[in-house]
């Protein structure tokens, strides 16, 4: 429950800083600020939203399913640090390579995400 209200906040706060570290600096062009406010909220957020429902009703979080979530937390993290990394190197037009890292982030999020959804949809095929 938590997790998604911090989530929610991050992304909010993340759409400002795009909106306003661009208009600092006069940039117009595309940069992965953009699209910090959307991971934060729909991968953040909507996610943590719906397995708190999920939760409710099939109880299918166990120590398991905590390490997975952990690792979601850390690759979702990463991978909008990232995005605020590369995107304040683009505005300031700065020459800094974060590929690698920036894929490493990216694949933990999203195999982490593959073994929550695979739990749940086990708890939920148990459950019928």
């Amino acid at each position: 429950m938590n997790a998604f209200i911090v989530y929610g906040v991050l992304g909010l706060i993340g759409g400002v800083f795009y909106c306003e570290f661009t208009k600092l600096n006069g940039f117009t062009d595309f940069t992965t600020l953009s699209v910090v406010h959307t991971h934060y909220l729909m991968l953040g957020m909507v996610f943590f939203l719906m397995l708190v429902l999920l939760e409710n009703n099939f109880h299918f979080i166990d120590n398991k399913v905590r390490k997975y979530l952990i690792f979601y937390h850390i690759g979702l993290n990463l991978t909008v640090i990232m995005l605020v990394v590369r995107g304040v190197v683009q505005v300031l037009s700065l020459n800094v390579s974060s590929a690698v890292l920036f894929g490493i982030a990216h694949l933990i999020l999203g195999i982490s995400m593959v073994l929550v959804l695979i739990s749940i949809r086990n708890c939920i095929k148990d459950s019928f």
